[in-house]
């Protein structure tokens, strides 16, 4: 609610009395870029960046967000997993913004940006139309089109002599290495697993200077490096302190996990127990199914989805969405089960293989689950 007053009032400001706000001086008006650190949970594993305008004329100083999605849009989960959801820039007093981050012990670096008076009545002016009803939105891309492009592209595009930006990170450097680094470094193995899963191999492309701008800490380090040439920022300055605490590392990793998973199954396999034959007799068209349920899902985002890094999944020469059918007839003494099972053990042995070699880069715990599924098949075959 204050949210929405607050974008009532700016509109308000700017539709009664737009001579004051191309009167102001450069002294009385700045504009900052915000960069928040990552946070504990996956959403705001990867930072968060703003955009500052302070105003001492008017005393006002707000932050313009454009990472806001409306959790009570009707059809909210359809649209977020087919990546039809709208995002909208939002605006919020910047105290508030602060103590936000800092309830949750996020650091917070601002960069004042080096902008003549008319650049900066240009961003403000491009600001306040912005956060009109008919103008917010916008169709979210993580990669291409998030908050913290959305920001790049506001200077650049108001900003008369263009800066040019060094790489931050090194060169050949992928897009699915750049977000490996933050999930590593928060201990999000789980995350990463179904980060690694579902996106395709458009996320092993390599990011150019410009692409790498996507991470909020690539964006603010190359403002900085732009001091070389055009000076972009003036001042830069850590306004909220924070403990650099990571995630302790967890033992229930999923190559743990999965690795205990395998040498259980072989263990109960080994066994002459006949409750051991009854479980495994279970597990086997559990695990059929549940790997043909994640092909389905891959060939979902893939085909049925706007996500355009889901396209092109090479999880697919393992999951196998057939794998959800032959789970029903997975003891079956039919000869096209017994064809069927040779096909997947041909199958997983040439993806072992090729596995280090494919044009995507696959998670490596999901190495285990193809060698147990290649167990199974073996077994079964006996």
């Amino acid at each position: 609610m204050k949210r929405t007053l607050l974008s009532i009032l700016l509109i308000s400001t700017l539709t009664h009395f737009p001579n004051c706000i191309f009167a102001q001086d450069s002294s009385r008006l700045r504009i900052s870029l915000l960069t928040c650190t990552p946070g504990d949970e996956l959403y705001s594993t990867f930072g968060h960046s703003a955009l500052r305008v302070t105003d001492s004329s008017s005393l006002q100083d707000i932050v313009f967000n454009y990472g806001t999605f409306n959790f009570d849009e009707p059809g909210f989960y359809t649209k977020f997993i087919r990546g039809k959801l709208l995002y909208f820039v939002s605006t919020s007093y910047f105290n508030e913004f602060k103590e936000e981050y800092q309830a949750t012990n996020r650091g917070i670096t601002e960069q004042v940006l080096n902008l003549s008076a008319e650049e900066k009545v240009a961003v403000e002016k491009f600001l306040f139309h912005n956060i009109q009803e008919e103008n917010k939105y916008y169709q979210y891309d993580f990669l291409f089109d998030n908050c913290t492009t959305r920001l790049r592209d506001i200077i650049i595009q108001h900003k008369k002599n263009r800066p040019a930006f060094k790489a931050v990170m090194p060169e050949g450097t992928r897009f699915r290495q750049a977000i490996h680094q933050y999930l590593d470094k928060n201990n999000m193995q789980w995350s990463k697993l179904g980060i690694d899963l579902l996106l395709g191999a458009p996320t092993d492309a390599v990011m150019t200077a410009e692409q790498s701008q996507f991470l909020p800490d690539n964006l603010m380090k190359a403002f900085d490096s732009s001091n070389h040439g055009n000076n972009l920022v003036l001042t830069k300055t850590e306004l909220y302190p924070y403990d650099n605490l990571h995630q302790a590392k967890s033992f229930f990793t999923p190559v743990t996990i999965f690795l205990l998973l395998l040498v259980g199954i072989i263990a109960l396999d080994l066994s002459k127990n006949k409750w051991a034959a009854a479980f495994l007799s279970g597990f086997d068209g559990l695990l059929f199914f549940i790997t043909g349920a994640a092909g389905i899902l891959l060939l979902f985002m893939w085909l049925g989805t706007d996500h355009a890094m889901c396209k092109n999944n090479f999880n697919l020469i393992w999951a196998w969405p057939t794998h959800a059918v032959a789970a029903f007839f997975i003891h079956s003494k039919k000869g096209w089960i017994k064809k069927y099972l040779n096909v997947t053990i041909i199958g997983l042995l040439v993806v072992l293989i090729s596995w280090f070699f494919l044009p995507q880069q696959l998670n490596n715990s999901l190495l285990i689950i193809c060698l147990l599924i290649l167990f199974r098949s073996v077994r079964k075959l006996v």
